[in-house]
């Protein structure tokens, strides 16, 4: 029987009653011996995340302001969890030593990567579990990713016998400088630890009991996705779904270690797992994600696809202004490319006169107000019917698809609808798929 590694986010180490959770959890299977921690999140609505103070703290030790008001905040929120737990650790130590590095002008990561650190040493003591600091042992290069001299340095110091609680977000850079990953990282961290000491399960806990087929605020009570691929969750991730960090795919995969997403307020709820292959008895189409603010660079020319270079020509437009391409279907004499607003921003008026004066298009135009759905299952190419089901429902739902693009990947089927038809077209997909 191999380990499971158990990361646990924001609203599970919220307070300490979360963290009373987690160990209830930790005790419910004696394979759950790596625990990965984020800092604390948000008790109610109205409540801040550590992370966003730290942050705040930060900017204001930047601009030489007083930061004493903004971290009395996170040093309450850390203390009163320890008064609750009957934690013997001096983390009033910890905390002075990270307000004096964040008054002393320490950068940005290693002022944001302090909760998780906190957090990790005041569950670590709770639980009597040995704290693994991941600063020295994560290394991460200069482009994000993770160096593999990671996964022999942790699997080192993570031998033995007994529980280790380890915290999320961060490792350092090649050099020795603390380095956080992108929000949300702290998934990555549990992905990495689980490769390091090939782990049977990575459960992520969180505060939703699995991912839903797709947005619960545009369709009513949606199914949950029992079993999902790492292809599939990256296309939905991608494509806007709000389900796991997309890079935090990448170490499990690389080692077939599945995935639990689970609730920590409903634990005895099975949640989603995350596999390398699933059976299609869960269905074709798994998921739909989508999301607005697109435009379409709409170009015609007689003749295109006789033009040696022509679609470089385009797009070198487009990377000499810093502009990245969502996806670009085609025609014999035509091209339709299509960009995100935010990526677009206020060059659409130099773009016609480039493109134009390159190009020599008999036409060439900037569409706004665009939304991309994908519609995500594997198998689908060698299902017979699936597009004109999807075609079908949104014709009868009365929407003009505008954009019709299927990955080579064979897992999806996007389409380009107007934004004012976007939650009527995910509702029209989701119960042709999921409500037939």
């Amino acid at each position: 029987m191999g380990s499971i590694v158990c990361k646990f986010g924001g609203t599970s180490v919220a307070d300490a009653s979360q963290i009373r959770k987690i160990e209830t959890i930790l005790r419910g299977d004696p394979r759950r011996r790596y625990v990965v921690v984020s800092a604390p999140g948000k008790r109610t609505k109205e409540d801040q995340k550590v992370t966003d103070l730290l942050y705040l703290c930060h900017e204001l030790a930047e601009a030489d302001l007083p930061i004493a008001e903004a971290f009395h905040l996170i040093r309450e929120r850390f203390l009163q969890i320890a008064k609750e737990l009957g934690v013997r650790v001096d983390l009033q130590r910890h905390i002075r030593e990270v307000e004096e590095g964040i008054q002393g002008k320490a950068s940005r990561d290693w002022a944001a990567s302090r909760g998780e650190y906190l957090a990790a040493i005041l569950v670590a003591d709770y639980l009597g579990a040995r704290f693994v600091d991941t600063e020295k042992l994560i290394k991460i290069r200069e482009d994000g990713r993770v160096d593999e001299s990671t996964y022999a340095l942790l699997e080192r110091v993570l031998e033995g016998e007994g529980l280790f609680v380890i915290p999320g977000f961060y490792g350092s850079t090649l050099d020795g400088r603390v380095k956080t990953f992108s929000r949300g990282g702290s998934d990555i961290t549990g992905a990495i630890i689980a490769r390091a000491v090939g782990a049977a399960v990575y459960e992520n806990w969180t505060d939703v009991s699995g991912f839903l087929m797709t947005d619960p605020r545009i369709v009513k009570d949606p199914k949950p996705m029992r079993t999902v691929t790492y292809r599939e969750i990256r296309e939905l991730a991608y494509m806007g779904a709000n389900v796991f960090h997309e890079e935090a795919i990448f170490p499990v995969f690389a080692a077939r270690i599945p995935i639990n997403i689970r609730n920590t307020n409903s634990p005895a709820d099975p949640g989603t797992m995350i596999v390398n292959e699933r059976s299609l008895s869960d269905g074709v189409v798994i998921g739909i994600a989508g999301k607005q603010g697109f435009s379409i660079i709409f170009i015609e020319k007689l003749l295109m696809n006789k033009e040696v270079g022509f679609g470089r020509r385009l797009f070198s437009i487009l990377e000499a202004h810093g502009i990245s391409f969502e996806h670009a279907p085609s025609g014999i004499d035509t091209m339709s490319v299509i960009v995100a607003d935010s990526a677009l921003k206020d060059k659409s008026r130099v773009l016609l006169e480039e493109m134009q004066k390159e190009l020599s298009p008999e036409r060439v135009e900037i569409l706004s107000g665009y939304a991309l759905i994908a519609t995500v299952g594997e198998g689908m190419s060698h299902h017979p019917g699936i597009a004109a089901r999807l075609f079908g429902a949104l014709g009868q739902a009365g929407v003009n698809v505008r954009i019709i693009d299927q990955g080579s990947s064979e897992i999806n089927i996007i389409v380009g609808v107007e934004s004012k038809d976007y939650e009527k077209s995910v509702n029209a997909i989701y119960q042709a798929f999921c409500c037939g």
